[in-house]
């Protein structure tokens, strides 16, 4: 027996999804709540309602999974939240094996803090090329700019309990973008990630997928974006007002030319990007004393480490060519200020992320 609620969300599903309740429910899943986001058709939710005890939820229209799974997560907490552990979400077509979202439930009851991702291996011939693609270039865009490794980032076997569940209803999102958003707010949440590998099963080729790979992936990687859009407008500024300053001030030497031209340029770049980071990209609730003493540490030393990159560079490679010289340095400071705006002063405190 599983103390644990079984969520599938689905639009137009076929029979398929009558055997994975089935297969649930001999399991030992105590619930299973099923999420009709706007199908043609309610035939197959109310058998599932009548012949496997399912909980049955209806948007009238579609509105996409990421809502169907918030729909799921906030009928849970209100109504199962006192007498079950946690829920783990599967997919309506049949691509989970019942093991692997067994598993992922045990995995989740000796780990209750973290959230646990069924993972495939897309290196396996049978994956289509699509998916492994995106998978593949999704996972490394986690790397690089948000500092998460995660194998299979677009898996829709996940797994969390009760203490995690009210933390992820409120992220925005409501189509595919929505699991995204869900990874990117652990590191902000603190909330640790488990992934338990998974046999990789597509049927005919993914074809009952709703994933629009273009509509679909532009949600994703907006949502990506976002968080490096902010340093990258901001690097532009700076370094326009740099160029524009280091010819006004062309009469005085280079040493006082490029501090000059620096402190001025980041002041400017940096108010935009303090504002911007705050309100848009990591939405802080915190009180904004307390960020901006932390943003403006961070940006003194940033600054700092600029003016030393580009003048100690321009000793090598000529003074003439500062600006070529500081684009390069900059970028690679502004990509290491964006983890640290994440991780440290955009933070959210311990008495916030519930």
């Amino acid at each position: 027996m599983y103390n644990y609620c079984a969520v599938i969300p689905s639009l137009d599903p076929d029979e398929r999804i009558l055997s994975i309740a089935g297969k649930l429910r001999d399991r030992g899943f105590k619930k299973i709540i099923a999420v009709n986001d706007g199908s043609k058709t309610d035939e197959l939710f109310l058998r599932l309602r009548e012949e496997y005890g399912c909980d049955v939820l209806t948007h009238c229209i579609n509105f996409g999974k990421g809502r169907g799974m918030k729909t799921a997560m906030n009928h849970y907490m209100n109504v199962y939240s006192d007498t079950m552990d946690g829920i783990v979400f599967v997919d309506g077509d049949d691509q989970h094996d019942i093991d692997d979202v067994c598993a992922c439930c045990d995995c989740l009851s000796e780990n209750p803090g973290c959230l646990v991702l069924g993972s495939r291996d897309f290196s396996d011939p049978n994956v289509p090329p699509r998916s492994r693609f995106g998978n593949k270039t999704t996972s490394r865009f986690f790397k690089l700019f948000c500092g998460l490794s995660v194998g299979d980032t677009q898996t829709g076997l996940r797994a969390m309990g009760n203490d995690i569940i009210p933390k992820f209803v409120g992220i925005n999102g409501e189509r595919f973008d929505y699991e995204t958003n869900m990874l990117l707010e652990t590191k902000t949440l603190d909330i640790p990630i488990k992934e338990v590998p998974i046999k990789t099963i597509y049927i005919e080729d993914n074809k009952q997928s709703h994933f629009n790979p273009i509509k679909d992936s532009i949600a994703i990687y907006k949502n990506i974006l976002g968080y490096i859009s902010s340093s990258l407008a901001a690097s532009a500024i700076d370094l326009g007002l740099y160029w524009l300053l280091s010819v006004l001030l062309g009469g005085l030497g280079g040493k006082l030319r490029i501090a000059l031209s620096t402190v001025f340029a980041r002041i400017v770049s940096s108010l935009f990007n303090y504002t911007v980071n705050s309100k848009a990209v990591f939405r802080s609730s915190e009180n904004p004393k307390k960020t901006i003493v932390k943003y403006y540490i961070l940006c003194i030393i940033q600054t700092a480490a600029s003016y030393g990159g580009v003048y100690g560079l321009s000793l090598i490679f000529g003074q003439e060519n500062t600006v070529l010289i500081k684009l390069p340095v900059d970028c690679i400071l502004f990509l290491l200020s964006f983890k640290i705006q994440q991780n440290w002063v955009f933070k959210k405190s311990a008495e916030k992320k519930g």
